[in-house]
């Protein structure tokens, strides 16, 4: 067998190994030099870029949300405060299956179903918050068992947390309002403000009352924290701080015992109360019942209570004292009567002869009647107002014209805004042909202008509005704007901001005609005035106007209150100030449904001024609701 012998070339191979190991050689030395280049791009040219992320993984920038300033009455009695406690949180983006996660969470504390309906309203509103609260108000005991079992829960952290708290719940809840969860609009009006960056991580806002209007005072100032994590997400340390710098606190012109006399001394009636101190224009009390317990709105209102707060025929969440508009009744006349005297139609000792009605054209128009059947006689300007003779004003009325009713008594407040530092508030209506014209496209009438003269028709006011026309008039004319807030107290330097009194402004009037309407008012405190049982055995001189406003009319008919339903009932009121030479407190009270102002609304004003000038603690509030000996009702027929 031949075999055929092969023959190498051990030169050519030697080359072609040499030629492939160059070729390898070569491309490792750019595969390294490449290596090399991109070395150097990531540590030298983007080292600061690279070298942010990598922190970013382990470090976490957590804002620290500022202890809301807190808020007191005059006498420092603590109105709106915050307490400390830990709360159970979970961020939902390292928390992996949150249904899980809530369910194992569950087995060392516990959560309520109200607990996660409140928790899926926060994740579906899909604000970016760094973390969504779960439990609120750990004990002590939860929180060290959750403490021990932590390293099974990614993304669930207990942090310790500021809640606001109303120690007076009802009591001045809507002059002192409440802070809610921030929804879509505040963070819109936020950004559009400048201010969102303020609000990092922040649940709450200022939604109604002082803590609306002062959201700035109170709010405070965000700080942040530089945290390292571990690789779970928990806090190892912190780097470094900036603290957050405290809301600053507001004083109250406001004296919170005597709003709590006041609200109290209208037991189970709905109304309103407010007093002013006429010499500076601070607000002493502002009522408005039925109120509301601000404590419910702070960690968001469950459906059950505002259902029952939303949908209740009491309207509770209504600012009555701001937002209400009532006929003023009878306590319109002491300024009909001013004006009658200041613009030359009515002099001290002008008499007319009440019959127990009006009767337009001297005869043959249309019939008003009198409060009281028969009439009260011969009737002056004094009488008119201390028996509230409803035929002397519409007559007055009448020879007066609307438009000069509403230029004169214009000036004291009716018709337009207070501006009371606290949002919300109503203008009213001090009607004119104007008016009319553009709401209606009708002529004025001189009927309108009739009942326009006792307060009713399409005359509107506010409690506050009646508050504030009080206290001009026994300010002689001298007009302070209505303020709550007394001073503001930087948390900072301590230094003190004083609300100073605001003159607005001083109305011209003779000194004469201030001192008979005023003696007038008086003597309706006394007996043969309308509020001669509330003004009984007081140690001090008050005065005072009762009023009745219409809720419906009675087509020709008598009023006759035990055949009308109760929520359509007049309206009590009462408005007053006193010392009557030296006026430290001005008044108004309306009492919806209430009756008489004589019977109802007079004796809340009697406790508010025992109280506030004696000292003297009021009765329980059953004890209150005499009859009186002399009844006013203002009606006009329709």
């Amino acid at each position: 067998m031949n075999r055929t012998v092969e023959l190498r070339d051990h030169q050519r191979e030697l080359y072609y190994f040499q030629l492939r190991l160059a070729i390898v050689g070569s491309a490792v030395l750019c595969a390294f030099f490449v290596l090399l280049i991109r070395f150097f791009y990531v540590q030298v040219v983007q080292h600061d870029y690279y070298h942010t992320l990598a922190e970013q993984n382990r470090i976490f920038i957590v804002p620290v949300v500022p202890n809301r300033g807190l808020i007191l009455d005059r006498n420092g009695v603590v109105l709106a405060h915050n307490f400390a406690a830990y709360t159970l949180e979970i961020i939902p983006t390292r928390a992996g299956d949150l249904e899980q996660t809530i369910m194992d969470l569950s087995k060392l504390v516990e959560v309520t179903p109200k607990d996660r309906k409140r928790f899926q309203k926060l994740f579906e509103e899909g604000r970016d918050f760094a973390s969504i609260p779960i439990r609120t108000r750990l004990n002590d005991e939860e929180v060290a068992r959750f403490a021990v079992n932590s390293y099974r829960f990614p993304g669930v952290e207990i942090n310790a947390r500021l809640f606001r708290h109303y120690p007076n719940a009802e009591i001045a809840s809507h002059v002192v309002g409440y802070i809610g969860r921030i929804s879509d609009k505040d963070v819109d009006d936020l950004r559009n403000q400048g201010t969102a960056a303020n609000y990092s991580a922040s649940d709450y806002i200022g939604k109604v009352g002082l803590e609306k209007r002062y959201e700035t005072q109170l709010r405070g100032v965000t700080g942040y924290e530089h945290v390292e994590t571990d690789a779970n997400g928990k806090s190892v340390r912190t780097l470094r701080s900036i603290l957050p710098v405290s809301g600053n606190k507001l004083t109250l012109a406001l004296d919170a015992r005597l709003q709590q006399v006041a609200e109290r001394a209208f037991g189970e009636h709905r109304g309103s109360l407010v007093a002013i101190e006429p010499s500076t224009g601070g607000v002493l009390a502002l009522v408005s019942k039925p109120g509301f317990d601000p404590n419910l709105f702070v960690e968001g209102i469950d459906p059950q209570n505002w259902d029952a707060l939303n949908n209740s025929p009491d309207h509770p969440l209504n600012n009555r004292a701001l937002q209400g508009m009532y006929p003023p009744g009878s306590t319109f006349k002491p300024f009909m009567a001013l004006a009658g005297l200041e613009l030359g139609k009515r002099k001290p000792g002008f008499t007319i002869s009440d019959p127990g009605y009006f009767a337009l054209g001297g005869g043959g128009g249309h019939v008003y009647r009198d409060w009281k059947a028969g009439g009260h006689g011969l009737v002056d300007l004094h009488k008119a107002i201390v028996q509230s003779c409803d035929t002397y004003f519409y007559g007055l009325a009448q020879e007066l014209g609307i438009d000069a009713i509403h230029q004169f008594i214009g000036q004291f407040g009716f018709g337009t805004l207070t501006g009371i530092d606290i949002d919300g508030e109503v203008d009213g209506l001090l009607p004119s042909q104007e008016w009319k014209q553009k709401r209606f496209q009708q002529k004025w009438f001189v009927g309108d202008t009739v009942s326009v003269g006792i307060g009713q028709g399409y005359n509107l006011s506010t409690p506050l509005q009646l508050a504030f026309a009080t206290a001009i008039l026994a300010n002689d004319g001298r007009v302070f704007r209505p303020h709550v807030v007394r001073q503001i107290q930087d948390s900072q330097t301590d230094a003190i901001t004083i609300i100073e009194p605001q003159p607005r402004a001083e109305i011209p009037l003779s000194t004469e005609n201030v001192k008979r309407v005023r003696d007038a008012m008086v003597d309706v405190t006394k007996p043969g005035g309308t509020a001669a049982w509330a003004g009984m055995n007081a140690k001090y001189l008050f005065a005072g106007k009762t009023g009745t406003a219409q809720v419906i009319g009675m087509k020709g008919q008598k009023y006759d209150e035990s055949k009308v339903n109760e929520r359509h009932r007049d309206h009590a009121l009462f408005i007053a100030y006193a010392p009557a030479d030296k006026p430290r407190i001005a008044l108004a009270i309306l009492v919806e449904n209430g009756g008489h102002g004589s019977s109802t609304a007079a004796p809340i004003a009697r406790q508010v001024l025992d109280y506030y000038l004696l000292g003297k603690e009021p009765p329980p509030p059953k004890a209150i609701a005499p009859k009186p000996s002399a009844p006013e009702q203002e009606q006009e027929d329709d």
